[in-house]
């Protein structure tokens, strides 16, 4: 069985720890892309007489000239979050299979997004600044716990449900907003599926966990926001264009939202003079929700776990089928 490694070597060493290198070599014979290159051709050759291509970040579309090296191609297992760049029609037509380890990186989203809700729950972020400015704040009672609360979750599939299921250690009543997903699916989380415009009135916060579709695209404007709270707390660890960002600047000079807390944007980098750079309780980290330097190594762990149960004609836990791709970001 070849494997054949297309990630340049730095990134592969980012993803793959030396014990889970040795796992794959000892699940087939693995070529590694020793080129530091990744464009059409040097792909092309890499794939050639290969049975399974581990692609990821950067791995060009893998065509129908680029498959006809690899007639032997049974598996595609995307070390990253969404195939979308690299699958093509051919490649599904053709009967190759495909996993991505999404699962892998939600859970490290959807882990950020709870510690942001607590840390703004507890106030923590305009406590660190006061303290920092040389007060010592006496009214504690912008502190919030995580208790007799609704969250809303807006998206519920590997980031989402993994969010839900943080969530049943807290005394919270938990709302989710998938039209993808029924009633009994979301009961069996241990939420309540509602419908757009409830999430976004009833919410102390609201999280989003949704894909990057049209149908989501700046799903919060200017008519969404005015439905929140005046309190409430806007998390987006998933896609920065599910927000109009205009629209939230806008919304949250007025006063309204306690803290939006922001992990993406639109596009990224950010232009330097985007109006939420003004708003102190707009709260930004770089993208990093899923991507811990530590944590990237799960991906390896997960590539050798799957290329094994496809080696053993097990199901494959993360398979992405054509039809899932319009659903997916």
């Amino acid at each position: 069985m070849k494997i054949a490694m297309l990630l340049e070597e730095e990134l592969q060493r980012d993803l793959f720890s030396p014990a889970a290198m040795e796992e794959l070599n000892r699940l087939g014979e693995v070529v590694c892309n020793e080129t530091g290159d990744r464009d059409e051709e040097t792909i092309g050759k890499l794939l050639k007489g290969a049975d399974i291509a581990i692609s990821s970040w950067g791995t060009p579309r893998l065509t129908e000239e680029m498959l006809r090296n690899a007639p032997n191609l049974k598996l595609v297992a995307h070390a990253a979050g969404s195939v979308k760049g690299v699958v093509s029609d051919e490649l599904y037509d053709r009967g190759i299979r495909v996993i991505s380890s999404a699962c892998v990186l939600s859970r490290g989203v959807s882990e950020m997004a709870m510690g942001l809700a607590i840390a703004a729950a507890k106030n923590v972020f305009a406590y660190n600044a006061a303290i920092h400015a040389g007060n010592w704040p006496a009214d504690k009672n912008e502190a919030r716990e995580l208790f007799d609360i609704n969250v809303g979750v807006v998206g519920c599939g590997f980031a989402g449900a993994h969010f839900v299921e943080l969530l049943r250690e807290y005394g919270v009543q938990v709302l989710v907003y998938d039209p993808g997903l029924s009633k009994e699916r979301i009961r069996a989380l241990g939420a309540r599926k509602v419908e757009l415009e409830e999430i976004f009135r009833e919410s102390d916060i609201l999280s989003l966990h949704a894909p990057s579709i049209e149908a989501t695209n700046h799903m919060v404007n200017e008519e969404t926001l005015g439905w929140m709270k005046d309190d409430a707390i806007l998390i987006n660890t998933a896609r920065g264009s599910l927000i109009d960002e205009a629209a939230l600047a806008k919304c949250m000079k007025t006063g309204k939202l306690k803290y939006a807390c922001l992990d993406v944007m639109d596009p990224e980098p950010p232009a330097a003079d985007n109006p939420l750079f003004q708003i102190p309780n707009c709260i930004f980290t770089p993208h990093v929700a899923g991507l811990a330097n530590n944590g990237k190594r799960k991906i390896g762990v997960h590539i050798c776990q799957e290329i094994e149960r496809f080696e053993k004609g097990e199901t494959l836990v993360t398979e992405v089928t054509k039809d899932m791709l319009a659903t997916i970001a």
